[in-house]
């Protein structure tokens, strides 16, 4: 409930010049600026020179090629992220504050530039504008603000000792820590992850999705903007079984956060044991199920299960697609979820201040949909 009033609140700050952006920019003319690696500070070409295509899921057109990292990349930007954080180097050295500076003034940069980074988002994960641009964004702007100022206020503590013993606790970096994102909110779950990494005095290396990489590549020529020192932040666009496994398995890693899917977090799990026991933090993927009596205010619950079902197109680690109506009032609900779905949801072009639904990610997710569809047909339910 909090989120979602925070979420509405962030919404309606931004929701009024989304019109504008959408008039501004079009899946034609957002320009790509970044498709190299991002590694201590430059971007460069991979070491095997292989790269990637990126597709406009709304259009099934190419966007353009990105450079594909392998484990050689992930050694290399490791490497670099090991010195930024070692004893002496400017990084480990800065004062909290100064770290904290620096946070806010790449939230600065981001929202400065939030037209272009909306429309790219949009481009490369197919969302509607509206959302890029009035919920994602701002959220990706503030938790880079709210991290930014735990930097000097992270303590320990002195504790009571017999004899004359002072005894303390220090909070150190943990070191260098890995992210993997996923593809439904490529920025906004890069932001969930490095900001903290950050705030903490950590660096980084941070795999994103293969399918939606070109707004974190931006950001990170951000934060060199802004003062990031050479090695603390690095951007790599690759495949999880390369580029992600080399992360999972490294040996001067000392923390893994993934989110995706349970199949791969189990993956993620299984290789800090095989390695080095890094800790891991695993976000990964469920069915949230809405529980509807017929004593409820029907309305509410149509609401909340349809915004449980088509936020962000379904495409949430936490979508509430399982509902559970009683039988007494089951006809009625499905009858209004219908309704709802056929008033509410406005399908076309995510550049349209109109459209609030826009594709599936892929062939690959939309083709699995349609087997579930064809499935439930096969077991008795209606398609009308």
């Amino acid at each position: 409930m909090i989120a979602s009033k925070l979420l509405s609140r962030t919404f309606l700050r931004y929701q009024s010049t989304a019109a504008a952006a959408a008039v501004a920019y079009n899946s034609k003319n957002v320009p790509v600026h970044q498709t190299k690696l991002f590694i201590n500070n430059e971007f460069v070409e991979s070491v095997s020179g292989k790269r990637f295509e990126v597709i406009n899921p709304a259009t099934g057109d190419l966007i353009c090629d990105v450079a594909e990292a392998d484990k050689e990349d992930v050694d290399i930007a490791v490497a670099a992220a090991r010195k930024a954080v070692e004893y002496g180097s400017p990084w480990r050295t800065m004062d909290a504050s100064q770290r904290g500076r620096l946070m806010y003034k790449w939230a600065d940069a981001i929202e400065r530039d939030l037209d272009y980074i909306a429309a790219l988002e949009t481009l490369d994960n197919g969302k509607p504008l509206n959302d890029s641009r009035g919920a994602d964004l701002p959220l990706v702007i503030n938790t880079l603000r709210y991290f930014a100022g735990w930097c000097d206020k992270i303590q320990g503590k002195t504790i009571p000792s017999d004899g004359s013993n002072f005894v303390y606790t220090r909070h150190e970096p943990v070191g260098v820590v890995g992210g993997i994102t996923p593809w439904n909110f490529p920025l906004g779950m890069f932001a969930w992850k490095i900001a903290p990494i950050l705030a903490c005095g950590n660096t980084c290396v941070m795999k994103v999705a293969e399918q939606t990489p070109l707004t974190a590549l931006y950001v990170a020529k951000l934060a060199k903007e802004v003062g990031f020192p050479e090695g603390v932040i690095n951007v790599l666009a690759g495949y999880g079984p390369t580029a992600g496994r080399a992360i999972a398995y490294h040996m001067d890693i000392e923390k893994v956060g993934f989110t995706g899917s349970t199949e791969v977090g189990k993956l993620v799990q299984e290789a800090s044991a095989k390695s080095n026991l890094k800790r891991v933090t695993l976000e990964l993927g469920g069915k949230s199920p809405n529980i509807i009596f017929d004593d409820c205010d029907l309305e509410q619950a149509v609401a909340a299960s349809h915004m449980g079902v088509f936020f962000n197109v379904g495409q949430c680690c936490c979508a509430g697609t399982r509902i559970y109506v009683q039988d007494t009032m089951y006809e009625k609900f499905v009858e209004r979820m219908v309704q709802k779905a056929q008033q509410d949801r406005i399908l076309g072009d995510p550049y349209d201040p109109r459209t609030n639904h826009g594709p599936q990610i892929d062939d690959v997710q939309l083709n699995k949909i349609l087997g579930l569809v064809e499935s439930g047909i096969q077991q008795g339910a209606s398609s009308n």
